[in-house]
This record gives C-alpha cells, structure tokens and sequence, in this order.
C-alpha cells in the first residue's frame, strides 16, 4: 500500500517540531527519566538481606550479589595474592609491581595486608597519573588546537599537573568542579585558579591564518564550551539541543542557549609569567627569525626541484631556531564589555538568531524553576558551578561515582558514561548507583574514600574465571552483573610504561614542560609546521611516563594509537579496546619495543647473570608477575638456544600475561 506524501510530510514536521517543544517551561514530572530524579526518590537505598551474605564483606556487595541471586548466579572465588598485587598496581597506578613487592605481598602473614596494599598504592605520587589520565579522557585534554594549523597552546602542561596534583591531594570533587569551572572569579589569586579554568580552552578551535587575532568564529568557541559542560559534568548529549529542542531527554533549544549564556562573558586569556623587559627581548627576537621564515615561504612558493628541497630544509631548520615560548597560563577570564548576546539559534546557524535569552539552568534539573539571569550578571560562571555542585543536582554525583566505577571494571553500572540520558544505557545496579553516589557526598565528596569502599569489597576481590561459567555465559554474556572479574587488556600508556619499567629506563620524574619524542619524519612532514614538532634535546626525558608526552591532536604516536589512545578532539568517556594486526607489528617491529627489547635483555644479564634458567625466570616475574609454568620455561629455553636474547626479551612484551591483567 502506498503512503500518501501528506502522511510523509505530517510525520516530520512532528519529528522537527520535537517532544521537547511544548516542554520549555514545565515537564510531566511523572514521566521523569530515571537519572533526573534526587537520589533516594521517594526514599535513600537501602542494603538488600542478600542470601550467603557469608560473602558480603561491604555494602557494594550486598548490592552485586542480590542481583546475582536473581539471575541465579553465583560470584567467583576471592582470586590469589599473585593476581590481586597485580590488579590493584596497574588499576591505581598504571605500572606493574615489582618483583620484591609481589613476594613480600604474597609472603605476608598479616591479616590486613590487602589493606595495606590499597593504602599504600592511594598514597602513591603515581596514583595521580594514572587517575588524572582518566580525567584528561574525559575533558578531552590536548595542548595543541588541532583542525589544519594546530598551533601549540604554551603552558598547557599546567593543567595536566593541576589535575595529577588534585588528585594526588585527594582535593574534595565539589571544589575540583569549582576551580575548573569558575577559579578565576572566585579566587583569582590562587595558583591554582587560572590553571584550572584552562578547562575551557582544552577543546579545539579554528583559526583563521593561524593568527590569533583574527576574529574567529565565536559562536563555535561558545558551542564547544557548552557541549562539554555537558558531557563532562552532567553526563548528556546536551549539544543534541543546540539546532533543535533535544529529540529524546527533556531538554529544550532554549535550555540549551540559557546554558551557553553563562559563558557569554567568557574570553581566553595567555597569562605570560614573564616581567617587561623579558617580554620585549623575546619578542625582538621572534620578530626577526619570523620575517626571515615569510620572506623564504614566498620564495619557496616559486622555487621547483632541488631548489624547492634546499628551501624546505632552511624553513624547518629555522622554525626550529624561534625562541621557546615564554611560560604561560591558558585561561580565561570575563570581560563583561565584550560579553555575546546569546540567541536561540534556527537550526544552530549565527546568522539565524531568533529570541535573545539570559542565564538560567536547564527547567528540567531543578525542582524550581528560576528566572533568567540578565548576561552582565557578575561572576556567572560562579553560579553556574555552584548549580552544578549542589547536592540535591540529580546528575554530576551520579555521573562521577559511575565513572570511578568504570576505570575499576572497566563498564560503569551506566554503560555509557557520558550519556545518562533516554538513549543512554539502563543501569545495571540502579540502588548499587545512588548509595555510592550517597556516600560519596557523606564522605566530603573525597575519592579516596570512595576507592577504598570498591577495592576492600569481595566484588572486586573475584577471580576471573567464573565458578558456573555455562551459565554466566548463557544469563550474563557480558558480565554487567560482574560474577566474576573483568579480564581486561592494559591501555597505551600502561603498556609503554611498564615497558620502560621493566627494561630498567623508566624516568620517574613528575611534572613540568610536555616531552617531545621522536618520531617518523614522513609524520612530522605531515603537519603544516613541522617546526612545531621540537623533540626533547635531553634524551632522559624521553622514558618518562606517557601522561608527560606532548599531547598534539594532528600527531599521536603510532604506538600509543595502536593501542587506542583517544583522539582528543571530543570527550572520550570510555577508551576502545581493539584487538588487530598492527598492534603485534608494534609490538614485534617498532622502534619503541626494539629499544626497549636491547635494555630489558640487558637487565635480565646483570641481575640474572648468563644462566638461560635464570634469565627465564626473572624475565617472566618482571613481566607477568609470575615465575614461568614448565612448560614457558621449556619453550623459553629452546628459544633461547638458537636466538640471542633481546629477541626473547620482544616476545616477553607480546605475551597475553603482560599485555592482559585478570
């Protein structure tokens, strides 16, 4: 039967028209999606009297193991000290325990060991490296501006080690929110405040020519901002709603541009820690070396053949003579004079604008709706970090405790992280959620609490292997109810570190300046400046940890992209973990791990001496935590015969017990 056009054409005005056009100013409160209801409606959570509670060593598993039972499951057996070490090092710090500790972990008579074990890698300077990459995934860090010129963002370095620092701190996540947010308005004074509202300029941006004074394209600025508020912080698709009221969650256009307006006075600002005469020096020089470097770009435009080749070389080697940039913050502050006016845009089109509108948070999150707020309102963005910080906010403790959830099993209780809206993921432990979110506000919003809470329960203790693995395959195919642990591979940064850790090279060194390594010239002739790729005179400083690595979004590493390093153009709420070919090739060809290879076989000879037995043997405690099964060490032994011994060292790097903690 054939629809007539009329129907075609009634059915998407609807669909334009959207459920959320007639919602700007109220919502049916009795089909409140479950995310934007208070924690504890109509009453907190309380513990389920789950059966065998003999398992129940914590709150968190009363919750797992109630829903175990209902799917009649059962959890798996407390895994042996060996994986738990192991576990627990690369979760909190991203590196592999040390032989010695393993032994003196394992060889323990005290009853609190594990205990201790969890204090002790929370106190770590490492665990802020690891726990702050986290956060750099989510905030979609970079120090480079990406799209075709990709200029370098000097000082943004700085927010990376605001954000490991904080972490290392154990700083409350209500005033982490409120540096980020709004540090400049509300105490401008502190060093910590212009770092950490370089928040707002870790997205990309595009330039016109490259010059920074050519006027861009604000409204893009404005969207980007706001979009990440959003993912971020309340975990929506809040940029669904910039061209049109949202078509899923309850949250209208409108919303979306009274969101934006608290960014309305919002400028970027290059703070340069440097004093007058410092400032002018510099700049005499830069001046000269840039003049030479145009009038050779115009040459260059008519020179052809070997010419062209010579001209090319003289450009790359002076761009690599300009000055380094003085120190500098990235930040922003509010000029109240050059505030925009914020429209609701038609179809999110500049040239489109239709009604103007203030501040005001979306109708949707609140149990009040509030007037706007006019944009010369002082300290905006004050108000709007303290709507995001206040407790009775339905989404961000929510939204955080799940993430946290998330880097322990590798899937939150809300599968998608940056999406607790209608087409995001049901929960799989809804009350599990709200009393982690409950207690995380009791214990003053700190993290560390909350990791001691998950790591000391039975939930994470579990083997890996399933004690009914038919059936948890059958009910439970990818264990959200968590029967037993998560068997997962270790990300980019994990992977070269312990690299480096175990060939004896890792650099421990915390903070400071990004390092710039090496990297393929036909990679770096791909840039539209390869002067800007400056690699790191000091070679020390090319084995430090990976979260130190220059973060450029038009040059990732090929090892580091390999193993699904995010591109930080958007918000990356859970990292991919892809299996394929050229991460063997990495592994096995690439120049990291053939220099690694040299050092770690190195290592094996003197704190092994020539024995192949003993070579063997402290080759696999380094690298899988473990002493070889006979038959490792039989094969190893054979191997070893015919092959020298880096060529054992590469195959230690691409064994499953290195790259796969359980």
């Amino acid at each position: 039967m054939r629809v007539p056009f009329a129907i075609f054409l009634l059915i998407g005005v609807l669909y334009l028209s959207g459920p959320a056009a007639a919602r700007d100013e109220s919502s049916d409160t009795e089909k409140v999606h479950w995310s934007f209801l208070r924690r504890g409606h109509p009453v907190a959570p309380r513990l389920p009297d789950a059966a065998a509670s003999g398992w129940v060593r914590n709150p968190v598993d009363a919750f797992i193991l109630k829903r175990l039972q209902r799917e009649g499951l059962r959890p798996a057996p407390e895994a042996d000290r060996r994986t738990l070490i192991r576990r627990l090092c690369f979760d909190l710090t991203g590196l592999s325990p040390m032989p010695e500790e393993i032994a003196a972990f394992v060889g323990s008579p005290d009853p609190l060991a594990y205990e201790k074990l969890v204090d002790r890698l929370l106190a770590s300077p490492h665990y802020g490296e690891r726990w702050g990459r986290h956060w750099l995934d989510v905030v979609r860090f970079a120090e480079t501006e990406g799209f075709e010129y990709d200029r370098h963002r000097p000082g943004a370095w700085r927010y990376r080690d605001y954000v490991i620092r904080s972490f290392n701190d154990d700083k409350p996540f209500d005033q982490f929110v409120r540096e980020q947010l709004a540090g400049d308005e509300i105490d401008p004074h502190h060093p910590d405040s212009e770092v950490a509202v370089g928040f707002y300029r870790l997205g990309p941006i595009r330039r016109n020519a490259g010059n920074a004074k050519v006027a861009f394209s604000r409204n893009e600025v404005l969207t980007e901002m706001t979009d990440s508020i959003g993912a971020v912080f309340l975990g929506l698709t809040v940029g669904c709603a910039r061209c049109h009221d949202h078509k899923f969650d309850d949250f209208s256009q409108a919303d979306y541009y009274r969101l934006q307006a608290f960014l309305a006075q919002t400028r970027e600002s290059d703070i340069v820690l440097a004093d007058a005469k410092v400032k002018a020096d510099w700049e005499t020089r830069t001046s000269k070396i840039q003049a030479d470097i145009k009038r050779l770009k115009q040459a260059l435009e008519t020179a052809e053949g070997g010419e062209r080749q010579r001209m090319r070389a003289k450009l790359t080697e002076m761009q690599r003579r300009l000055p380094p940039p003085l120190p500098t913050v990235s930040s922003v502050h509010d000029v109240p004079v050059e505030r925009t006016a914020i429209h609701v845009l038609k179809r999110g089109d500049p040239d489109k604008q239709g009604k103007s509108v203030g501040m005001r948070v979306p109708v949707a999150l609140v149990t009040t709706k509030t007037p706007e707020l006019p944009l010369d309102t002082k300290n905006p963005r004050t108000l709007l970090a303290a709507w995001i910080n206040e407790p009775d906010n339905p989404l961000v403790t929510r939204v955080f405790v799940n993430r946290v959830w998330q880097y322990h099993f590798g899937r939150g209780i809300v599968a998608t992280a940056n999406d607790f809206g209608v087409n995001g993921s049901v929960p799989s432990h809804p009350e599990l959620l709200d009393y982690l979110a409950n207690a995380f506000l009791d214990g003053g919003r700190r993290l560390k609490p909350l990791h001691r809470l998950i790591l000391l329960s039975n939930t994470y203790r579990q083997a890996s292997r399933s004690t009914d693995s038919s059936r948890a395959r059958r009910k439970d195919p990818d264990n959200a109810l968590l029967g037993r642990f998560p068997r997962r591979r270790l990300d980019a940064e994990a992977i070269r570190d312990s690299m480096l850790a175990m060939s004896g090279k890792l650099n421990r060194k915390a903070g400071g300046p990004s390092v710039v390594v090496p990297v393929e010239d036909d990679l770096v002739h791909l840039l539209y400046d390869p002067g800007q790729w400056k690699v790191t005179a000091d070679m020390g400083e090319h084995d430090r940890r990976s979260v130190y690595l220059l973060a450029k979004r038009n040059l990732r590493l090929p090892f580091m992209e390999a193993f699904d390093q995010p591109d930080a153009a958007t918000s990356c709420p859970r990292r991919a973990a892809s299996t394929h070919a050229l991460q063997a090739l990495e592994l096995l060809n690439g120049p990291t791990s053939h220099r690694l290879a040299d050092a770690f076989a190195s290592r094996l000879v003197r704190e092994a001496g020539t024995d192949h037995a003993q070579q063997i043997e402290c080759a696999y405690l380094l690298a899988a935590g473990r002493a070889p099964t006979s038959r490792e060490k039989e094969l190893a032994l054979k191997f070893l015969d015919k092959q020298p011994l880096r060529e054992f060292a590469l195959a230690l790097f691409n064994l499953n017990a290195f790259l796969y903690v359980d």
